[in-house]
């Protein structure tokens, strides 16, 4: 039963409703964007765990900014869209003129990522249906549950940016990692993520 129904949404860290779920797809998408772009000495495939996580960035292309009468502007989460969106849309036509192979061979998992599928797709579900839960049980304006929704967005976004670290600065100069080594790491990411998703549902 929810808790408190009534009174004052208050959105992360004061911004307009969407912009926390639109900086967390340009950072979604801008994982991909380095993928596609990286010289072939360096190239990297995308973990398969990053495209459960680009389902999520539809969700947020979806949701309308801004809708609600208090919103002080919709300008911050507008111009979140228009970067994942036109940023995504203009690595991809260069890679497409440039270099149209790394469209395959970056964005094809390897395929003993294949078997994760499972597990990342129960992370994903689970991180956003206990998002939904905790919607439902504690009242979307109760003080416990955005308090809690500020934290679990704060720990998304250092999260995904973490992730970038890891993938593109730290496990490039380390030995050869089995690809599944990074399977529960990622799998908490997806989860967070998504919780976040789903506590903005």
């Amino acid at each position: 039963m929810s808790t408190a129904t009534t009174g004052y949404e208050y959105h992360p860290f004061g911004l307009p409703m969407g912009t926390v779920r639109g900086f967390m797809s340009v950072l979604i998408c801008s994982f991909f964007w380095i993928v596609l772009l990286l010289p072939d000495a360096q190239a990297i495939k995308a973990p398969i765990a990053h495209f459960f996580l680009l389902t999520l960035v539809f969700l947020a292309f979806a949701s309308h900014p801004g809708r609600s009468s208090d919103e002080p502007t919709p300008f911050l989460p507008w111009l979140m869209r228009v970067l994942f969106v036109a940023g995504s849309a203009a690595v991809v036509a260069y890679i497409a003129y440039a270099h149209p192979d790394r469209l395959t061979t970056r964005l094809t998992p390897d395929k003993e990522e294949i078997a994760q599928w499972p597990i990342q797709l129960a992370t994903l579900a689970g991180g956003f249906g206990v998002g939904l839960f905790m919607r439902f049980a504690l009242g979307r304006n109760s003080p416990p549950f955005q308090t809690g929704r500020a934290w679990v967005s704060v720990i998304a976004m250092l999260m995904l940016v973490a992730e970038t670290v890891i993938q593109f600065l730290v496990l490039p100069n380390t030995a050869r990692q089995d690809p599944n080594s990074m399977q529960v790491w990622e799998g908490i990411v997806t989860a967070f993520v998504a919780c976040y998703f789903g506590m903005r549902a």
